[in-house]
């Protein structure tokens, strides 16, 4: 395996002196998750929950001694966000944490006091918050960039598959925008790409949307960044290995786990920020002086070995960019 920093980018931080970091004898924490992925916290299921939960042990708070953890998961279906953020609100949490826009909408609609933590795509440009360095209201978090690396992910996707002249997007229409599907279009179109785009809004979607991208002669596949097709990642990852469909990930361990490549922000890293945050606002910090944080280190990942199962020879030069190549 090789390794190197690729992309760095400035990420908010806060110093907290030591006295206020200092959890309160006796007191039991408690925390709320709507989740897109079953709740039970493991590797294979819910990576980023399991990330944030072990950071969060690290930090003090341990789940059944002095932290209660109450998750509802929506599964197939997104609408349920805004009634299980209801549910937590009645149930008394002192943290709601959420991952993607809807979630992030259904919880400040279920609370204005109640701090929200969240992870989703761009903050201030969708209007969760005004500032980053100031985020007012309830909402803080970590935003990951994903809407601006998915361009860059189509771009390492087409150099990844040489000669590819025809790739598929899979995008879920409850996180992507039109708007930022159409630059996606014309980005390809610069290149003399024919890019087909494959809207899903739920689950029960995924498997046909791959189906038609295939059939639809597209030998490539470009997986948008998006909780829901995060959380059906496996089911994703062995249609497009019996499709022998070259795909691009969000994550990097998802090419760790047997995708062709992936590149962004690691799960563990975007789990620890969440932690540290969580961790923050139990200790009394206003959610105003938790400024909303950024990932600090994006990888490229290659797996070599999914590759050949493919019959792609990637070329030195690019695999040279990559910080990770599985052998």
């Amino acid at each position: 395996m090789r390794r190197r920093e690729f992309i760095t980018l400035i990420g908010a931080s806060v110093t907290l002196p030591f006295a206020a970091m200092a959890q309160q004898p006796g007191r039991t924490y408690h925390l709320g998750l709507v989740s897109p992925v079953p709740c039970e916290a493991t590797p294979s299921t819910s990576p980023l929950t399991l990330a944030f939960q072990n950071g969060l042990r690290h930090l003090g708070f341990v789940i059944d001694q002095n932290l209660t953890f109450a998750c509802r998961d929506v599964g197939h279906n997104i609408d349920l966000s805004a009634e299980y953020a209801a549910e937590l609100v009645k149930g008394a949490v002192e943290v709601i944490v959420v991952f993607g826009d809807v979630a992030v909408r259904a919880a400040q609609q279920a609370t204005k006091t109640i701090p929200i933590v969240a992870v989703t795509d761009d903050m201030v440009g969708t209007g969760l918050v005004s500032s980053l360095a100031r985020p007012d209201g309830n909402t803080t978090g970590i935003s990951i960039l994903a809407g601006e690396l998915d361009g860059k992910r189509q771009e390492i996707l087409i150099e990844a598959v040489p000669g590819v002249r025809r790739v598929a997007t899979l995008a879920d229409s409850n996180v992507t925008a039109v708007a930022k599907l159409n630059e996606m279009q014309e980005a390809a179109r610069a290149r003399n790409i024919e890019l087909s785009i494959h809207r899903v809004a739920s689950g029960k979607e995924i498997a046909a949307a791959i189906d038609m991208a295939h059939a639809s002669g597209s030998a490539a596949l470009n997986v948008l960044a998006s909780p829901l097709l995060m959380a059906y990642r496996r089911m994703i990852m062995d249609r497009v290995a019996v499709l022998r469909l070259p795909t691009m990930y969000q994550w990097p361990e998802m090419a760790e786990e047997g995708g062709l490549a992936a590149y962004g922000p690691r799960i563990t890293e975007v789990g620890l920020q969440l932690a540290r945050q969580i961790a923050q606002v139990f200790r009394g910090v206003k959610i105003a002086d938790i400024p909303v944080e950024q990932p600090t280190k994006f990888e490229l990942v290659i797996n070599l070995k999914a590759a050949r199962s493919l019959g792609l020879t990637p070329s030195p030069e690019f695999l040279s960019t990559a910080d990770e190549v599985i052998e």
